[in-house]
């Protein structure tokens, strides 16, 4: 804009400078043209005198007419002065009339340049034009730029503030999860103190039952007494074999996520990822780790659908395993599974941007890494 500006402006003095030319060339022209015209009047006259025979002296009548030397001498220079004054009008005329053409000339000349100079400042005018229409286009372009990238540093102000409250309400609901988990085992350990108590307090009722017949049976006899004492009691049933191994909930195991701190894409901050993410595109099949019993099936924040089964003891520690963001579920809550079986498919229910599983493993009730025990 700036350089069509400074253009124009040169143009504009240039143009100026050329109608000055084209305007003092012109009356050089009309003073030539006076000047051509007294000497053309100049001549004429003497076309005139000739032709009247005023002036038209020859040699020849000079020589013959003349009754003696001084008229001769006199004549003959009156004759000389005449021609030499005709001779001076005539060249006059010639170099009017060259002057004339060569003005003529710079004058086209210069008018050729008007011509050009003011179709320049016409295609100037045009460029000027377009140079403001493209400026202003151009402040709109960015104006509306400007508001484009306002508007998305709110949308990513507001993305940001959503994700941290999911992240957040993540936080809350998987130290919700453990804290009920702790409760299960703490209740489960109870349990199983409790029974394992009953069993001890009948078993010893039954020893001391035992014993009692033995006594009786021997009425004090030294044969029966020797018999009771040989017998030994019967030991404790030993508890079932466990096992900590745990198979892959997906029959094509494919990792895309691992277990541990990761940096989340919009906020920048480090957070837990408390399970693996195995890659299982929508209705994918979900199986079972391991034999056990169906804690929930159920929606529960942002895991989505939720498959939990608690497997038990396995290797002294309690172990569940937790299937989340599923389309929908194939197991109900409190049922028995076997390892392998179907307990739901996969999805993108709760926090999850495309279908896959997000699978995690709690041992005495806090997550651990899936891949330790698969």
């Amino acid at each position: 804009m700036e350089r069509t500006q400074r253009e124009a402006e040169l143009l504009a003095q240039r143009l100026e400078d050329a109608l000055g030319q084209e305007a003092a060339i012109s009356q050089e022209i009309e003073q030539g043209a006076t000047e051509v015209a007294d000497a053309r009047s100049s001549i004429a006259e003497m076309a005139r005198s000739a032709y009247r025979g005023a002036g038209d002296v020859s040699s020849l009548g000079i020589v013959t007419g003349a009754q003696s030397t001084e008229e001769f001498i006199e004549e003959f220079a009156v004759s000389s002065t005449a021609a030499r004054s005709q001779s001076r009008t005539l060249q006059d005329l010639q170099e009017a009339e060259a002057v004339a053409r060569n003005r003529e000339a710079r004058l086209q000349a210069v008018r050729e340049s008007i011509t050009d100079l003011k179709t320049q400042a016409d295609q100037n005018v045009v460029e000027a034009e377009a140079a403001r229409q493209a400026a202003v286009e151009r402040k709109a372009e960015v104006e509306s730029l400007i508001v484009e990238q306002q508007a998305k540093k709110a949308t990513i102000e507001d993305r940001k503030d959503d994700a941290l409250a999911r992240i957040e309400q993540n936080e809350r609901d998987q130290a919700a999860l453990q804290a009920e988990l702790q409760t299960i085992i703490a209740q489960q350990a109870e349990r199983d103190r409790k029974a394992a108590e009953e069993a001890e307090r009948r078993r010893q009722e039954e020893e001391r039952r035992r014993q009692e017949q033995q006594q009786n049976q021997g009425g004090g006899g030294s044969s029966g007494g020797g018999g009771g004492g040989s017998s030994n009691p019967a030991p404790p049933p030993a508890p079932p074999p466990t096992s900590s191994g745990l198979s892959y909930p997906t029959a094509v195991p494919h990792v895309t996520s691992h277990y541990g701190m990761r940096l989340h894409p919009t906020l920048g901050i480090y957070r837990l990822h408390a399970g693996t993410d195995f890659r299982a595109y929508c209705g994918t099949p979900i199986l079972a780790s391991a034999s056990g019993t169906v804690l929930f099936a159920r929606r529960y924040g942002g895991l989505g659908n939720q498959v939990l089964v608690n497997h038990g003891t396995m290797g002294g520690q309690s172990v569940m395993t937790s299937y989340n963001h599923l389309s929908r579920f194939a197991v109900s809550s409190g049922q028995s599974v076997q390892k392998g079986q179907v307990v739901g498919y996969s999805g993108n229910t709760g926090t999850s941007s495309a279908c896959h599983l997000h699978f995690e493993v709690y041992v005495n009730g806090s997550t651990v890494n899936p891949m330790s025990r698969l």
